[in-house]
């Protein structure tokens, strides 16, 4: 199935040089990537300014998101992480009587966490945790989410070692119990499916460095329409406003849907990068994405146990994303040694992440493991 990605290969200059297996923390740089953030800096450095064109990549950026996840531009802000997305939700919901409680899983990534710990006076923080193998099972919701339950805050797909859950069955779950349901899309935007509309999320945030081929220093916040109409930001800015350039310091009217969420000036040179990397996704079929990345795994799997190495990813790779986790207790140093022998992978406390994307091929995959295995073994020695 390569063979549907192999032309694109020529278009991330780095894979003349390494195998870039990071995409759960940077992906490969494209080269209409490169080229666009050059063409702000060139607008720059020859107009002074160019006003109009700067904000016009950016709402190209915003409905070229929007079209990913079949939302309305409308319903998507622009803001400059997942932490600022999360913060601005955290300080517009409102506590009620009898339904206070925020459920976060504890394979989240920690900035979800520590956002909802710093609204402990308003909310209840509790946590549900995963099990031994890292996964979190519908019916581990379907205990834990009470009448309470004001919102629940979960990942797509786990940072940690992959595993990946069915939004359309949760949000079931979520919602008859008259929950909220946020979904940080950061791990799986750009490498599976999403449908807000089928998949019925409330909210979900994702930035760009990851599977969206993007930089940081930009993310979108979609927001339902009618929720969004409902909630009144406290972290916000003057292009939350209706209309910004009315300079009305004495007054507030809030745009609407969920550009009311959009803040200060949005970073330019992030938009550039981020309309020309939701460009190349657009052409893609996301499904066939998928699919490939599920071939991938299964090579990384099948020669995880080749090569001896513990595996912490789910061995079914319906229930996992690109991301295949190995178990090295010094992955760290083991991230250095393989960029040495010509891998870009990616270290998250004790495990070692194997995360291709739709440029890469099954035959880095594998002997980027191998080579992984060798590394442990020398650092087991040293």
């Amino acid at each position: 199935m390569s063979y549907l990605y192999d032309a694109y290969r020529k278009e991330f200059p780095i894979l003349q040089q390494y195998s870039q297996l990071s995409s759960c923390s940077q992906s490969s740089l494209h080269q209409d990537v490169k080229a666009s953030v050059t063409e702000y800096m060139n607008s720059w450095e020859l107009s002074g300014m160019d006003w109009d064109m700067w904000m016009t990549a950016c709402e190209e950026a915003r409905s070229q998101f929007a079209q990913l996840i079949n939302a309305e531009p409308c319903e998507v802000a622009i803001v400059s992480s997942v932490s600022h997305a999360v913060s601005a939700i955290a300080t517009s919901l409102k506590p009620q009587a009898q339904k206070n409680e925020i459920l976060v899983t504890d394979f989240d990534f920690p900035t979800v966490g520590h956002v909802w710990l710093s609204h402990q006076e308003r909310f209840q923080i509790n946590y549900l945790e995963a099990n031994e193998d890292g996964t979190i099972s519908l019916e581990d919701y379907e205990k834990t989410i009470s009448d309470q339950t004001l919102l629940v805050s979960t990942s797509h797909i786990s940072y940690y070692n992959g595993f990946k859950q069915n939004l359309s069955e949760l949000s079931k779950i979520v919602h008859g119990n008259g929950s909220l349901l946020f979904v940080d899309a950061y791990q799986s935007a750009g490498q599976t499916p999403i449908d807000v509309k089928a998949m019925d999320i409330d909210m979900l945030s994702t930035g760009l460095q990851k599977y969206m081929l993007g930089i940081p220093g930009i993310a979108f916040l979609y927001i339902r329409k009618e929720l969004a109409e409902t909630l009144t930001p406290s972290i916000t800015g003057w292009f939350g406003q209706n209309n910004p350039f009315a300079f009305d310091i004495r007054n507030s009217t809030y745009a609407g849907g969920a550009r009311r969420f959009d803040s200060g000036t949005f970073p330019m040179i992030n938009g550039f990068a981020a309309k020309a990397a939701l460009n190349i996704l657009l052409q893609l079929n996301m499904k066939e994405v998928e699919n490939y990345l599920q071939s991938l795994s299964e090579v990384a799997i099948q020669s995880a146990k080749e090569a001896g190495l513990t595996l912490k990813s789910p061995l079914d790779v319906t229930r996992k994303g690109s991301n295949t986790a190995l178990f090295i207790p010094n992955a760290g140093q083991a991230e250095k040694r393989m960029k040495e022998h010509g891998y870009i992978v990616s270290a998250r406390n004790d495990v070692i992440r194997i995360a291709p994307h739709f440029y890469n091929t099954a035959a880095e995959v594998k002997n980027a493991i191998y080579a992984l295995a060798e590394v442990h073994a020398q650092l087991k020695v040293n």
